[in-house]
């Protein structure tokens, strides 16, 4: 029997559509990265009997970077980065082994069909699967078609079983577009974050922010905000005055009225128009003009109306809300959320999705009410042809999604009603009077159908609006007329939904990419969220890009990347090919790229106007190695010290605190140790500044701390402090924590797990000997009178794992921590922390490589 492997983009998904298609009647089970569930089932697929294995990957497969040495910022000029230097494509989470969980799954099947989201992204996810099972496969005999497509935009039993039905092939241009799109951005925002972020952090200690970064859209998605805030502040306001007259007819029914001439900027002119109407005591209605108008019903819901309604009426920001809506959409309660369509297809069966609303409460009266006299048609949008509108494809309940998760989904389904509801209908009223020889009118508006507004009641006609009948040649008193002074205001800061608009109509960013860009300004500290989701730009913001315009206005407007973004789109029609649309892009930002280093003293000078020199900045905390004067800290992101004298910065793991450690030096370079502390209920560690940016030894990589360090002798270090490796993770050692009595604690130098022990000891040691478990040996001394030891006993050496004396004394926990390990500067890579046992330097190792300075050869030395 053949096998037909299925592939999702979410675990979710898969599951999902695996028991639509089985019915139900399926065996699950873990695959090996213990993340993705196999689902396994009996079926037919092409008119024969097969068995179909239907599994998931998580988001993209592959990601795009360049090769190990242009990863390190110290070694390579960032202009490299246009053309020399070489990519290739990663595992885009490597803890997950999602190659290998595919091709143990693919090995020796016989055909595939791919269920991944049918965007841009999904296409080019669709290649990298392939590229992880084809080799794996059962090879086709002849011309036989083994790779299949499935085209689906809900996760209902229909359009699944659908898809299933009409299955065409993944489309190779849209995934070569995406290509094209990540080197681009890749290359272009590498070259420029880096030279930037090293070229002012070097230079400046209050920028509070730990990377100074730029992006093809980025970078214009602040320029936008900072353009606004230009206006506010270059606004002068400016003094008008208004006449305002109130009138009341017999019955006792006041209106207030408009000038005609609406407003003047001269005083003196005011108040003559003034002086001619306050002596009048009586005017007739001069006409009354009845229009009926209409407040069309709303198109078809595309994402990006969706994000500009969340963020302005729900108060959710774009990256919260495409998350609450990925979720709404794999649950099954939504259509797929990332579309720019606002036209429903002719077969789209409108009333069979109206018809799943009907027993709702919140609704439940409109939706039948459609039903009996029959829906509208919807309005005429835009077919892009992706996919259809943002659609509720099942009714749910607040209990059933959340609060978040109810606000989004109810505006969704309010929406999709009212474009099959009818419009709103209403008559206006303008009545006009004359006050001596000044024109003056009062519109009101009167309800005749509320159509649509019921189930969308915020965008109903105020109660106000409504006039008291009257007819040419009624008099009025005229009970008042008035002088208002009133002053032009400036414009308000961009909300999150003006800057959408404005993305969406320059071209910057896709419908699945806005929210990323608007919430990476928002990381980077270049914006504020403000009330009312205003975004407010810091001062980074504003110099960065006023140095852009003065350099290069091209850096920061909209023009290029809307271009680049057409050619990226005719790459994924198959109108151009994705090399010479890629050469062409990056060699505009490469001559771009060289100007701006040559012209950089331009943005130099406004960041001296906002930004304190790094040798002004922090405060005194412990002393340089070399010249033995205090060294400043700065805890302003990113944290680093700097030593004034010798005019060197240091890096320092951030996110967490850092004070001075007992004023001990270390043995290597003689520079004051500083702690590191991410909190009471979380982890810390010693470290020396120098090392921390100059490794000392050959298994040791930039970012590590004394909890690293494989020192032989230094009672900081892994080798007298570390205990056994790590039970969570493969490369960490749990390293003891002499710092945190009396609550002692132990925790991993390479993953976010801590172990809590012998709680108000006295004094803990961890011993040169070992147990036969390969962990190093504790002594614990308690005071007498808070022993929990067996027999009034104070003293007791042991293992910590294995001891039975120790078993109710140890507590495995997680430190409370945002990111498993925080490291500061550039240094990446996996740690081989050495622990004991296991963790002693073997001896008779080959002769180290040649130190590269002093404090090296120092180093060497101990080794």
């Amino acid at each position: 029997m053949k096998t037909v492997l299925m592939v999702a983009e979410k675990p979710s998904l898969a599951q999902s559509i695996a028991k639509i298609l089985s019915r139900g009647n399926l065996n699950s089970r873990k695959g090996l990265n213990g993340v993705c569930s196999v689902h396994e089932y009996a079926g037919t697929f092409l008119r024969q009997n097969v068995r179909f294995k239907v599994t998931s990957v998580c988001g993209h497969v592959m990601t795009l970077d360049f090769i190990g040495k242009y990863n390190n910022w110290d070694k390579v000029d960032p202009a490299e980065l246009f053309s020399k230097a070489p990519t290739e494509k990663k595992e885009a989470n490597p803890k997950l082994n999602m190659v290998k969980f595919l091709q143990v799954e693919g090995r020796g099947i016989d055909y595939i069909v791919l269920w991944l989201d049918c965007d841009k992204e999904g296409e080019n996810i669709c290649f990298e699967v392939l590229d992880a099972i084809k080799p794996v496969m059962n090879i086709p005999r002849g011309n036989e078609r083994v790779v299949y497509r499935a085209k689906f935009s809900a996760i209902t039993d229909t359009d699944i079983s659908k898809a299933m039905n009409q299955l065409g092939e993944p489309n190779r241009n849209e995934a070569l577009s995406v290509d094209a799109r990540q080197e681009l951005d890749l290359r272009v925002g590498c070259a420029f974050t880096r030279f930037q972020t090293k070229y002012f952090q070097g230079k400046y200690g209050n920028l509070d922010s730990s990377l100074v970064s730029f992006g093809p859209c980025q970078t214009p998605t602040l320029g936008f905000c900072v353009e606004r805030h230009d206006k506010i502040q270059s606004f002068k306001p400016e003094a008008y005055w208004v006449l305002q007259a109130k009138v009341t007819n017999s019955a006792g029914d006041s209106m207030v009225l408009d000038w005609d001439r609406v407003r003047v900027f001269d005083r003196e002119i005011a108040q003559m128009y003034l002086n001619m109407t306050k002596s009048t005591k009586e005017t007739k209605v001069q006409s009354v003009s009845k229009k009926e108008k209409v407040k069309q019903r709303p198109q078809a819901l595309n994402t990006v109306e969706m994000l500009r309604v969340a963020s302005s009426a729900l108060g959710m920001g774009p990256q919260h809300t495409m998350q609450i809506a990925e979720k709404l959409y794999t649950q099954g309660y939504i259509s797929y959320p990332r579309t720019e369509t606002t036209q429903y297809p002719e077969s789209f069966d409108l009333k069979a999705t109206l018809r799943q609303q009907a027993n709702n409460i919140y609704w439940s009266d409109v939706v039948k009410a459609l039903l009996t006299e029959g829906i509208n048609r919807p309005r005429k949008g835009q077919d892009v042809g992706d996919h259809p509108p943002i659609t509720p494809m099942r009714s749910a309940t607040e209990a059933e999604l959340g609060s978040d998760g109810w606000r989004l989904y109810e505006y969704i389904t309010r929406h999709f009603i009212a474009t099959i509801s009818y419009d709103c209908k209403y008559l206006q009223t303008t009545v006009a009077f004359n006050i001596d020889e000044e024109h003056f009118t009062c519109t009101g508006k009167t309800l005749l159908s509320a159509g649509y507004t019921t189930v969308m009641p915020w965008q109903s006609l105020a109660d106000e609006e409504t006039l008291p009948v009257c007819e040419g040649g009624d008099v009025f008193n005229v009970n008042e007329v008035k002088l208002l002074e009133k002053q032009t205001s400036p414009p308000d800061y961009l909300t999150e939904s003006e800057l959408i608009t404005l993305m969406e109509k320059h071209g910057i960013g896709t419908d699945a990419s806005i929210p990323v860009h608007i919430n990476n300004i928002c990381q980077r500290n270049y914006v504020t969220v403000e009330s009312g989701r205003r975004l407010k730009p810091t001062n980074l913001g504003i110099v960065l890009v006023h140095g852009y315009y003065k350099i290069d206005q091209e850096l920061v407007l909209p023009t290029i990347r809307s271009a680049v973004e057409k050619q990226l789109g005719l790459i994924a029609a198959g109108k151009a090919d994705f090399p010479p649309v890629l050469e062409h892009a990056l060699n505009i930002f490469k001559r771009k790229f060289h100007f701006f280093v040559d012209s950089i003293a331009g943005m130099d000078e406004l960041m001296e106007v906002s930004f304190s020199p790094i040798a002004e900045s922090g405060k005194p905390l412990s002393r340089c190695g070399k010249c033995h004067r205090f060294m400043k800290y700065i805890q302003a992101k990113p944290s680093r010290m700097h030593c004034s004298h010798c005019d060197d910065t240091y890096n320092l793991p951030q996110n967490g605190t850092i004070k001075l450690y007992k004023e001990l030096r270390c043995p290597l370079d003689e520079f004051e140790l500083v702690l590191w502390s991410s909190g009471s209920r979380g982890k810390s560690y010693p470290l020396c500044p120098y090392c921390y940016n100059h490794p000392p030894f050959r298994d040791m990589k930039k970012g590590m701390g004394c909890n690293e360090c494989t020192h032989p002798t230094c009672q900081h270090s892994l080798s007298l402090l570390g205990i056994v490796q790590c039970l969570e993770c493969e490369s960490g050692v749990l390293v003891f924590d002499p710092t945190s009595g009396p609550k002692w604690k132990m925790a991993c130098n390479s993953c976010n797990v801590v172990v809590h022990f012998f709680e108000n000891a006295h004094r803990v040691k961890v011993s040169s000997e070992t147990c036969v478990c390969e962990a190093a040996i504790v002594d614990v001394d308690f005071n007498k009178a808070k022993s929990p030891l067996p027999g009034e006993a104070t003293q007791h050496s042991g293992c910590v794992f294995c001891d039975p004396v120790f078993q109710n004394l140890v507590e495995l926990q997680y430190a409370k921590m945002k990111h498993p390990m925080h490291r500061g500067g550039g240094g990446q890579g996996r740690r081989r922390g050495r622990g004991r046992g296991r963790g002693r330097r073997p001896p008779g190792r080959g002769n180290p490589k040649k130190p590269k300075d002093k404090m090296a050869a120092l180093a060497a030395y101990f080794v």
